[in-house]
């Protein structure tokens, strides 16, 4: 393992009247070759130029690398890339905001601190002045939390948060309601007790995800260390987070040596050899990165959503020999702008194992020279291999990889994996696998957590569908930790509706500034209403859909994956998407916009109707609507008056002969009806026009 450190020395500039030169090329600043900070910057690696002055003109601006001839050209980019640019490598205002008696930080403060893991928000339920408060998230690369870290989380939901936990769709925790003024204390308590909230947010790559099963099988083992592989290549290396939250100690990490060499190799000019940050520069990437790792089969990470998609490959004997990779999946979108979109990941192609951390470097750089920094709208990688196509985007990795890449290897079916319950690791202990409904884990079940973690030494892993996992648990411990969890409503799955095994929502409302209407609060009152529909058409108990609510076209909870997706398009209203799939694998489609939230019956019980009587055999919800077709399903919803009570049921047989029936069907198809809807419709009105008769 190769020692590195997360904080560097720091060079004070004495002179606040000293200027660099610098200009803009391709996104990315760099200085003029004969530059005082170029100088500086080839002494000493991890360098970092800061003004004494807290004045912003007296602000000595983040340089990179010299520009290659000829190629500096003036573009235009978002206020975003300006911001970056003057922040001295994600520092300023942030670190003169912070200072304040001010209970908020300024708009510049409030994008740089995105790249420090937080978001400044304020309670959007609360009239008058604002309340401001941060929300802090974790950096947990295949959602792995150690003991001591779920402890100190615990600890300081109750003394700085709102006194919960939110588990997120990256396999992170969400820590809401930090006051600006326990900012600090907050971040360096996290960064003692081993956590961190680096590049949660932000324009680089996020958490790096992994089936959270702790399996000792190879090709897990093999997914979950290359997924921390990638997370160590990609996090930065400035310095700028340890600088601000803890005053510049030096944060010693061990990493592997193929990824300290990945991180440093420079062979097809990815890297900036002089910058404090090799693969970002200063501007980093255009917009946010996600990267995902899976093995064959497994899909609970929704591996197609991702920027980048990487599967394990192995011999017949189990032995990892490469990674497909797929790219160019993402979720968000804007309404009623339909140039933007959410899209799958497409093959790429297949690398050998050794070359993983080369092949992702390539395509981060191709991302952060390429994609647009003009429009953030537009600024995520999907954009730029919907544009380009998927042959010029491989044929312009390549460059940077050095290398052609393999035909993409088969795989077989793709299935969602939530790893609910009671199973065996491989090496004689048990986890277990518990669902929290929206990942958010408050009151006796935050106790009674607590208290079997702190007991048994257990660590934990947070899975992509917003649930905990409980690892190392010896069988002698079962029966007890069984009995605890039931008693704080921690389930089996098999007693918790599965409709709410698959459903996820995003926070939305009250802290979220995004957020058009509810989500996270309206989930459970809509899940029971789709149960009782369920019941009212004779679907069974057992019986599901895939649900997911955001309440924004963000798609922080995947919506556009789901059989049924609902995503806020106004206040108590609801685009409804359909077409996903239960293994997550087919993206849902625009079906309706601006459904109201009390009228959602009006449209869900005409399809549930009819799924569960014209459905194929195994046929699901998502796949049955793709078959229909969205215009027939919007007639079926257009005409729906009900659902027709199964003759069997009351022992009814409304017609006695074949000719009846003929005679009635065609006048049924008249008006659209079938002969029994029909029927049933005389029947009714009969029986109303005698009680009226009785009445008078």
């Amino acid at each position: 393992m190769t020692t590195s450190f997360g904080a560097a020395n720091t060079i004070l500039l004495k002179d606040p009247k000293l200027q660099i030169p610098s200009f803009v090329h391709g996104g990315l600043l760099r200085p003029s070759s004969n530059s005082l900070a170029l100088t500086a910057t080839r002494r000493r690696r991890h360098s970092h130029l800061l003004s004494t002055s807290g004045a912003s003109s007296h602000v000595i601006r983040a340089v990179s690398t010299p520009a290659r001839p000829g190629t500096a050209t003036e573009t235009k980019r978002s206020k975003v890339e300006i911001i970056k640019e003057q922040s001295n490598y994600i520092r300023y205002p942030l670190n003169e905001e912070l200072l304040t008696d001010a209970p908020n930080i300024n708009e510049a403060a409030t994008q740089v601190i995105k790249f420090h893991g937080s978001y400044q928000q304020y309670n959007r339920d609360d009239r008058g002045a604002r309340n401001y408060s941060f929300m802090l998230r974790t950096k947990n690369p295949c959602g792995k939390v150690s003991n001591r870290l779920y402890l100190t989380m615990d600890d300081l939901a109750d003394q700085f948060g709102i006194g919960t936990l939110r588990l997120t769709t990256r396999q992170t925790f969400q820590l809401h309601g930090v006051l600006k003024k326990d900012l600090k204390t907050v971040m360096s308590t996290l960064i003692k007790n081993m956590g961190s909230t680096l590049g949660a947010c932000g324009d680089l790559n996020r958490n790096v995800l992994a089936p959270a099963a702790p399996f000792t099988r190879k090709d897990y083992q093999f997914a979950q260390q290359t997924a921390e592989n990638i997370a160590a290549l990609l996090t930065p290396q400035s310095g700028f987070y340890y600088d601000v939250w803890v005053d510049g100690e030096q944060v010693m990490t061990a990493e592997p040596p193929e990824v300290v060499k990945a991180r440093n190799d420079n062979s097809h000019g990815t890297n900036f050899p002089e910058s404090a940050e090799p693969i970002y520069g200063t501007q980093f990437l255009p917009r946010k990165f996600k990267i995902a790792v899976t093995v064959p089969t497994d899909n609970s990470v929704d591996i197609l959503t991702n920027d980048i998609g990487v599967v394990v490959v192995t011999d017949d004997e189990g032995e990892p020999q490469g990674f497909n990779i797929y790219v160019g999946g993402g979720m968000g979108r804007t309404h009623r702008l339909e140039t933007t979109f959410p899209r799958l990941g497409e093959p790429l192609g297949f690398v050998p194992k050794e070359d993983i951390l080369y092949a992702v470097k390539a395509i981060v750089v191709t991302q952060r020279e390429h994609g647009r920094r003009d429009d953030r709208k537009y600024s995520r990688m999907k954009y730029l291999i919907d544009s380009w196509g998927i042959e010029k985007f491989r044929s312009v990795v390549e460059q940077y990889y050095g290398k052609k890449f393999e035909s993409f290897r088969e795989l077989p079916e793709w299935e969602f994996k939530s790893y609910l319950g009671w199973h065996e690791q491989g090496d004689g202990s048990l986890f277990c696998g518990l669902h929290v409904d929206n990942g958010r884990i408050k009151g006796k079940m935050k106790t009674t957590l607590r208290e079997i973690i702190g007991k048994y030494d257990l660590s934990v892993r947070l899975t992509p569908n917003q649930n905990i996992i409980l690892c190392d648990i010896r069988n002698s411990w079962k029966r007890p930790i069984t009995t605890a969890l039931a008693q704080a409503g921690l389930l089996h799955p098999r007693y918790v509706d599965p409709l709410n095994l698959t459903a996820m929502a995003c926070p939305a409302f009250p802290l979220c500034p995004l957020a058009i209407t509810e989500a996270e609060r309206g989930i459970p009152d809509i899940l029971k209403r789709v149960r009782a529909t369920f019941e009212k058409v004779g679907l069974k108990y057992s019986e599901s859909v895939v649900i997911r609510i955001t309440g924004c076209p963000n798609g922080c909870a995947r919506p556009y994956m789901a059989e049924l997706g609902l995503v806020g398009d106004g206040p108590n209203s609801y685009q409804i998407w359909l077409g996903g799939n239960p293994s997550q694998t087919s993206l849902a489609r625009t079906f309706m916009n601006k459904v109201k939230l009390q009228d959602l019956e009006k449209v869900l019980e005409p399809l549930f109707y009819h799924w569960k009587r014209r459905r194929q055999s195994k046929e699901s919800f998502g796949d049955f609507t793709t078959r229909m077709g969205f215009e027939k399903l919007q007639e079926l919803v257009d005409k729906w008056e009900g659902p027709v009570l199964a003759p069997s049921r009351y022992n009814l047989k409304l017609f006695a002969d074949k000719e009846t029936y003929e005679a009635v069907d065609q006048l049924a198809k008249l008006q659209n009806k079938n002969a029994h809807q029909l029927a049933m419709e005389v029947i009714r009105n009969f029986v109303a026009s005698q009680q009226n008769g009785k009445g008078e």
